[in-house]
């Protein structure tokens, strides 16, 4: 197997957390600096050491904040309790109120995260927790007035914040939810509808048969044995091609593949981008495989041409490669589909679509694996595997 490039995920989970290595340093820093900003301005008026408590206090939800991804419902709990005890020091100890800046941005993190990634029920009591903290802020207060305390506006601002940034969160995850149950419908339909042409082409093989066979019973009854053999084998691939589809058919989750007289060098011909060039195995013309397994690599790549004109309009050259690894238990056949595309900053949070996302579904129905992802060195590679039934070997 060639794994010049494989896993081709790689470099999208280094930039992830990449991404959430920037993001944590500079809520780090920001952190940093609202606490030394409040611990000022507390000396500056309170005089003495009045700030420590609450820079301690804040120190501690903001680290609480900064570790969220180690488990986003202790850390909001954590967080709460600490700003609620907080809140209670300053009423009865007569302290600064409470929460300051730096613990009211670290709420807002916390309550944001756990309503974005818990589930309702959860999200919900941990927004309620940070409402209560927020309004109990006006315990704090040390002065009258008719208008609402500024810290208490601060407070109930990081919570909306974070509230908003949660639920959008929500909203994003079950639209992409419903796109992906969208597809896998569209694919099982897609299959559904298609079933009747692989029932057909094997079932015409078994309706030849037994013609030869009646023909060859009056003319030649040496030769019916033969027939009768092409007849059992035919039936046996009918029954093992029906029960691969069907079963896909039956998977809640699965995906399902499309069937068809599909060529890849007809495919490539009318391609209207870079140059394409096709490399198929021992220089066949076309493989001769099972139709789910030809068909599925022809959508494979013609997903993966789709993507290069969408998104990769710099590129000169896509190189399109079938290859058939030979093993002692299953053959397999890898498709990859690779363009050269000068490299662009982010392109990968652009190339990944619900088009790989059904060809994954598909591929991992029928056994196989999808990866997709940039190239060292520019261009992106859709890599996918599928191994071939055992009666197909070749």
């Amino acid at each position: 197997m060639n794994v010049r490039d494989r896993p081709a995920a790689r470099p999208d989970v280094v930039a992830v957390r990449g991404v959430r290595v920037t993001a944590d340093t500079g809520l780090a820093a920001a952190f940093a600096g609202l606490l030394a900003f409040w611990a000022y301005r507390i000396s500056d008026s309170w005089g003495g050491g009045y700030w420590q408590f609450g820079c301690a206090a804040g120190a501690l939800v903001c680290g609480l904040a900064l570790a969220r991804r180690r488990g986003r419902a202790w850390a909001a709990v954590a967080g709460l309790a600490v700003a609620a005890a907080a809140v209670l020091a300053s009423r009865f100890a007569e302290l600064p109120a409470e929460p300051g800046p730096a613990m009211a941005l670290g709420l807002s993190v916390l309550v944001g995260s756990a309503v974005r990634a818990l589930p309702v029920l959860a999200a919900g009591a941990v927004a309620a927790g940070g409402l209560a903290v927020a309004l109990g802020s006006l315990l704090t207060v040390h002065s009258a007035g008719s208008a609402v305390p500024s810290v208490t506006t601060l407070n109930l601002g990081g919570w909306l914040a974070g509230v908003a940034f949660g639920v959008s969160g929500q909203v994003l995850a079950v639209r992409r939810r419903t796109m992906a149950d969208a597809v896998r419908r569209h694919e099982r339909l897609q299959l559904a509808r298609e079933l009747h042409d692989v029932v057909a082409h094997h079932i015409t093989g078994i309706v030849l048969q037994a013609q030869a066979g009646q023909v060859l019973v009056r003319k030649q009854p040496d030769r019916l044995g033969g027939a009768l053999s092409g007849i059992e084998s035919a039936g046996s691939d009918a029954l093992a091609a029906m029960r691969r589809l069907v079963g896909l058919l039956r998977e809640a989750e699965g995906a399902t593949l499309a069937l068809g007289p599909e060529r890849l060098s007809d495919l490539i011909e009318r391609f209207d981008g870079p140059e394409v060039r096709l490399r198929l195995p021992d220089g066949d013309n076309e493989p001769a495989w099972p139709p789910e397994v030809t068909t599925t690599v022809y959508r494979v790549v013609r997903e993966a041409l789709t993507n290069v004109s969408r998104h990769a309009p710099h590129a000169r050259t896509v190189d399109v490669t079938v290859t058939v690894t030979v093993a002692l238990d299953r053959d397999t056949v890898t498709v990859e589909v690779a363009d050269d595309a000068p490299p662009v900053a982010a392109r990968h949070h652009h190339r990944r679509g619900y088009g790989l996302l059904g060809m994954r579904e598909r591929l991992e129905a029928l056994g196989g694996t999808l990866d997709a992802g940039p190239r060292q060195g520019g261009g992106w590679s859709v890599r996918a595997t599928l191994p071939l039934p055992a009666r197909e070997r070749r």
